[in-house]
């Protein structure tokens, strides 16, 4: 899980950290009540570090788990700690895979 280390996030970094096209984050915005970006006077949006870890879970609801928009947004406001602890356990599951897929290739590498 990327640490969350600033006050506000443009969209092209929230679109970086959660590897998904910044029109799918304006997208989400308006089907998602729970997604509301603070903006400037030009209309820049500006995501809090709450506003990534929400987004995170629409994430892992709808594309991990394959919801549709609607069953997402209700499962996020019935839910949401259920939801964030899932998504976080998943994305450990995820980063864990990765490192020992990347063991495995240095190791078979030396044989």
């Amino acid at each position: 899980m990327n640490e969350l280390d600033k006050k506000f996030y443009k969209i092209s970094e929230v679109a970086g950290i959660l590897g998904v096209p910044a029109s799918t984050l304006r997208f989400w915005e308006k089907e998602f009540t729970v997604i509301k970006p603070k903006r400037n006077d030009k209309n820049t949006r500006f995501y809090t570090p709450e506003d990534v870890e929400t987004i995170r879970m629409v994430y892992f609801l709808v594309k991990e788990k394959g919801l549709k928009l609607d069953a997402a947004q209700a499962e996020i406001k019935h839910n949401r700690h259920n939801v964030s602890k899932q998504s976080e356990v998943i994305e450990r599951l995820q980063g864990m895979k990765k490192q020992l897929q990347e063991l495995q290739k240095a190791f078979n590498a030396l044989r």
